[in-house]
């Protein structure tokens, strides 16, 4: 099935001129670029999130494959829905899930289900798309939906994003190489660069809703300072110990487990 944009002309700019103009207002040119294993980025619309989410996308390096897993806001669809097929619609273009990641995301967690009904009217995964179509024409994706954010289901989800990472990284690249008489071609199995092929984990969220800048900027900084720490079940309990309405905590907290599995040491706070 295609997805169509469910908020162009309302989170963004709905035409693609207007659309590329206002991504590149909030692009940071001159930022380097550095390998990255996940990031979190905010959701809201772009006038409010977009210079948050600029900064972040200018400073990595954009692999072919994205994992998005953002909050789902509207309750539709399975407690936790990934969306195996298909492709989605943004005014930019038109992007295509990665089947096979997919497939073996899904197979790693019964917590996981194949759906497409969360996906429909959701903007958490949606507003990130402009910025990687800003810099890539080809590129796959696999949307998560997570409106089951019990830390239990978090890490289940973290660890099945992070292994089926981690295997498709690993699996040998297979070519054709002449045998040394120059004849009958034979496979030669090599292993992937890691970096290099590895799927870039996006965790969607904003942070804290209906409070004043001060409080907000206290309650925030604890969550950020369990992100610093790559401490999911830190920031868990961090956030409900202190009521921080942060939407995509779940998302983030399996973001975390993942990207320790594919050997995180350090995080950094872009803006």
């Amino acid at each position: 099935m295609l997805r169509h944009p469910a908020v162009a002309g309302q989170f963004y700019k709905g035409s693609p001129d207007a659309l590329k103009k206002q991504v590149e207002a909030f692009i940071d040119t001159a930022a380097g670029r550095r390998k990255t294993i996940g990031i979190l980025s905010p959701h809201a619309g772009l006038i409010y999130s977009g210079s948050v989410a600029g900064a972040v996308y200018s400073g990595i390096e954009l692999p072919d494959t994205f994992v998005l897993i953002g909050p789902n806001h509207t309750g539709l669809g399975t407690p936790v829905s990934l969306m195996a097929k298909g492709n989605w619609e943004t005014p930019l273009g038109v992007v295509t899930i990665d089947e096979a990641l997919a497939a073996a995301i899904l197979s790693r967690s019964p917590r996981i289900r194949e759906d497409a009904l969360a996906h429909l009217h959701e903007h958490s995964l949606e507003v990130q798309l402009p910025f990687i179509q800003y810099f890539k024409s080809n590129f796959k994706i696999v949307p998560i939906q997570m409106l089951d954010t019990r830390l239990e289901t978090c890490l289940e989800v973290g660890r099945a994003v992070g292994e089926a990472i981690k295997e498709r990284s690993q699996e040998p690249e297979v070519r054709s190489q002449e045998s040394e008489q120059g004849k009958n071609p034979t496979p030669h199995a090599e292993p992937r660069t890691l970096n290099s092929e590895r799927p870039l984990i996006v965790a969607s969220s904003d942070m804290s809703h209906y409070e004043n800048a001060s409080v907000a900027r206290g309650k925030d900084f604890k969550a950020i300072e369990q992100i610093l720490k790559l401490d999911p079940e830190g920031l868990h309990r961090t956030v409900k110990d202190n009521s921080i309405t942060m939407c995509g905590y779940g998302p983030a907290v399996a973001m975390l487990v993942a990207a320790r599995i594919l050997g995180a040491v350090k995080a950094e706070l872009v803006k």
